[in-house]
C-alpha cells in the first residue's frame, strides 16, 4: 500500500514540472486580494424522524449560518492563497430528543428523567486552511470539505463534516484529474471537537478520467490507520438518442476490508477478517422534463458495507440506492425505480420533484435470519427562486416511510421509521 502511495505522490509531482498541454490554471491568477470572494450560507433545517414499535422519536430543527471566505492565488510561478470555512448554529425549540446527526449535545454525562442528553443552545465550528499551486497542480492544507467516493464529508445536514490534513489536486494533463492526500482528523455535523470521531489517520488516493463526452470512469482508493482499506470504480456512460433524449449507463462499486477491532455499526463473524463488495447498475433515461432509472444494488463478504463511524467520511457511498436507508446489509440485494419531472416544462422554473421506491431483501442478520427484508418510499420536492431579492433561495422538502422486517429493526439497523427534512438555504455573496 505505501508503495501505491508513494507512486500516486511522485506521479503528482512529476505531472507539475511537465509541461501542459493546455493553459495553466496558475498562469490566470488574479492575485491574492483581487480574486478574493466572500459567501454565507443561512440554513434552517428540520428533521423528525417518527420511529414505530415503541422507539422514541428523534426531532431535531435548527439555524445555521455557514461562512467561505477565500483569497485569490498570488501571480507568479507558485502562487500562494488562504481561506476559512466555519459554521454557528443555534438551536430552535428544547430538542432533547434531538439527534439525526444535527444538534450537538453536551458530554457532561447530564440527562433529563427520560434519559435524552441536554443538547447545546449554540455552538460554533470550523477553520482556516492555505493552498499552494504551480501550473495545474494544488496543495491545500487545513480544514477542508471533502468530495472524494472513499471520504466524503457529510452535507446533507444543518453543517458539514471537515477533514483537516493534506490534498493535491492536479489536472496536468486534460480531462484528467488526480489526487493524493492525508488527513488526521474528522469532525462531523454533530460534533463540537475537531476530531471527535477519533481519525487516526487517512491516506487517500485516486483519478477520474473524461475519456470523450459519452464516457468518463474513476477510481479511488483509502487507507484508514487500524481501521479498514477500501477501493472504489465507477464507469458512466451517456448515450444520445433522437430529439435530445438520452438513456446512461452508470457501474459504481466498492471493496472494503475492515481491520480486526474496527467499530462497525452490525455484527460481523467472530475471528473471521471483516470484508465487503459493494456494486450497483443503473439505467437512466431522459426525455424533456422526465428522467426515470432503475438500478440494481447487491452486497457480498461477510458483513455488510459501512461508513462514517471509522473516520472514513459519512457521505461515503457514491451508490443509487442511498436515501433514508442507504441498503447495505450484509448479503443485500436491492432494486429501484426512481421517477423526476422539472416543472419548466409547465413554466415554473426551478421546481422538480422526484419519487422512489427501493426494495432490498436477503439481509443476513447474525444468528437470526438469512432473508431479512427492508424498502423504502421516498418523495422529494425542491424549489430554487429564479428571480427578484430573495434568488437562489432554495427549498427541499423530502419524505420517507421506511420500513423493515422484524429482524432487521432497530438493534440491527434504523427501525422502523416515517421521515421528514425540510431545509431552507439563501445564499448570500458579498464578493
Amino acid at each position: 500500500m505505501l508503495k501505491a502511495q508513494k507512486l500516486t505522490l511522485a506521479v503528482l509531482v512529476n505531472a507539475a514540472l511537465i509541461s501542459s498541454a493546455y493553459a495553466s490554471e496558475q498562469s490566470e491568477a488574479k492575485g491574492f486580494v483581487e480574486g478574493a470572494s466572500a459567501s454565507v450560507l443561512l440554513r434552517n433545517g428540520f428533521i423528525q424522524r417518527d420511529k414505530k414499535d415503541g422507539v422514541h422519536d428523534t426531532n431535531s430543527w435548527l439555524q445555521s449560518v455557514m461562512l467561505n471566505l477565500e483569497s485569490g492565488f498570488t501571480q507568479g510561478p507558485v502562487g500562494f492563497a488562504a481561506g476559512v470555512v466555519g459554521d454557528f448554529s443555534f438551536k430552535l425549540g428544547d430538542n432533547y430528543h434531538a439527534g439525526n446527526s444535527m444538534i450537538a449535545l453536551k458530554n457532561d454525562g447530564q440527562k433529563d428523567a427520560n434519559g435524552r442528553v441536554d443538547p447545546y443552545d449554540q455552538w460554533t465550528r470550523g477553520g482556516g486552511y492555505v493552498k499552494a499551486r504551480a501550473s495545474n497542480t494544488t496543495l491545500t492544507y487545513g480544514t477542508q470539505i471533502l468530495d472524494l467516493p472513499v471520504l466524503a464529508s457529510m452535507t446533507t445536514r444543518n453543517v458539514p463534516e471537515y477533514f483537516e490534513g493534506t490534498l493535491i489536486t492536479s489536472h496536468e494533463i486534460k480531462n484528467l484529474e488526480v489526487v493524493a492526500g492525508k488527513f488526521t482528523k474528522n469532525q462531523l455535523p454533530e460534533h463540537i471537537a475537531s476530531d471527535q470521531n477519533h481519525l487516526d489517520r487517512a491516506y487517500v488516493w485516486g483519478a477520474k478520467y473524461q475519456f470523450n463526452d459519452q464516457l468518463k470512469a474513476a477510481y479511488y482508493g483509502a487507507d484508514l490507520k487500524d481501521k479498514l482499506e477500501r477501493h472504489y470504480a465507477n464507469v458512466n456512460y451517456k448515450q444520445t438518442l433522437a430529439n435530445k433524449d438520452s438513456l446512461t449507463y452508470d457501474f459504481s462499486g466498492y471493496h472494503t476490508k475492515f481491520e480486526p477491532g474496527t467499530t462497525y455499526s452490525a455484527t460481523g463473524p467472530a475471528n473471521e477478517d471483516k470484508k465487503n463488495n459493494i456494486w450497483a447498475v443503473s439505467a437512466t433515461y431522459n426525455t424533456g422534463p422526465h428522467t426515470a432509472m432503475l438500478a440494481y444494488q447487491q452486497n457480498t463478504g461477510n458483513v455488510g458495507y459501512d461508513y462514517g463511524q471509522n473516520g472514513d467520511g459519512g457521505q461515503s457511498i457514491y451508490l443509487p440506492n442511498s436515501y433514508l436507508s442507504d441498503f447495505i446489509g450484509n448479503h443485500e440485494k436491492s432494486v429501484q425505480l426512481q421517477y423526476t419531472y422539472d416543472f419548466a416544462d409547465l413554466a415554473v422554473p426551478g421546481l422538480s420533484w422526484t419519487t422512489a421506491y427501493v426494495y432490498g431483501w436477503d439481509i443476513r442478520v447474525n444468528n437470526l435470519t438469512d432473508d431479512a427484508k427492508e424498502r423504502e418510499f421516498f418523495n422529494q420536492v425542491s424549489y430554487k427562486v429564479q428571480t427578484g431579492p430573495a434568488k437562489d433561495l432554495n427549498i427541499r422538502v423530502r419524505n420517507s416511510i421506511y420500513r423493515a422486517s422484524d429482524e432487521y429493526q432497530t438493534n440491527a439497523y434504523i427501525g422502523d421509521t416515517n421521515e421528514w427534512r425540510i431545509f431552507v438555504d439563501f445564499p448570500i455573496k458579498f464578493f
